[in-house]
């Protein structure tokens, strides 16, 4: 009964007042651009260890490759739910951010323990203009060591694993080291 309760949910969420699907925030329309000409991120140190690749569902159940992003440029992992409060807290300064770096830097939400009307109200709300993939059992976010949002993780490009944050981090800190870490 709540699985059909659910998925009704969704359905009525996602349609808008004349029946039309409305999209979700997150899919496919979310990936970025073409690579900008003169891209040029710092090289990963040599003894950086590889990233936890992994292929998952986008909330629009779009197929993401991670590795497919990370060969072109540099990836921001947001570790995020819509019950997190530190995550509300700061999404708005980060969505802000991800679209100031916009197909320079591909950041990408991890999703966990999450209901899809929920987090498509979160992402909506927080403008968050970017592609989630949706962790339904938590298995990327295990690859990572993350046991609850918020986690930030950069990945250089090429795949190497440079950074990760236990808890977070407000988007000026992830700025500076965007620019210390991979734009340089």
């Amino acid at each position: 009964m709540r699985l059909a309760a659910t998925a009704l949910a969704v359905v009525l969420a996602l349609t808008g007042c004349g029946g039309e699907a409305v999209k979700p925030a997150g899919g496919a329309e979310a990936l970025p651009g073409p690579v900008p000409a003169g891209l040029a991120p710092r090289p990963a140190p040599p003894d950086a260890p590889g990233a936890p690749a992994f292929t998952g569902a986008l909330t629009d159940g779009t197929s993401l490759a991670a590795a497919d992003l990370w060969a072109q440029r540099p990836v921001v992992l947001l570790f995020l739910t819509s019950w997190c409060t530190v995550c509300a807290e700061r999404q708005d300064a980060l969505s802000e951010l991800a679209r100031a770096y916009r197909d320079r830097v591909v950041f990408v939400g991890v999703a966990n323990d999450d209901e899809p009307a929920e987090l498509d109200a979160y992402l909506r709300a927080h403008r968050a203009e970017f592609p989630v993939v949706v962790d339904a059992d938590g298995t990327i976010s295990r690859s990572y060591a993350v046991r609850e949002p918020a986690a930030v993780v950069i990945v250089a490009k090429g795949g190497a694993l440079l950074r990760g944050w236990p808890g977070g981090l407000d988007a000026s800190t992830l700025d500076a080291r965007l620019r210390e870490l991979v734009l340089g």
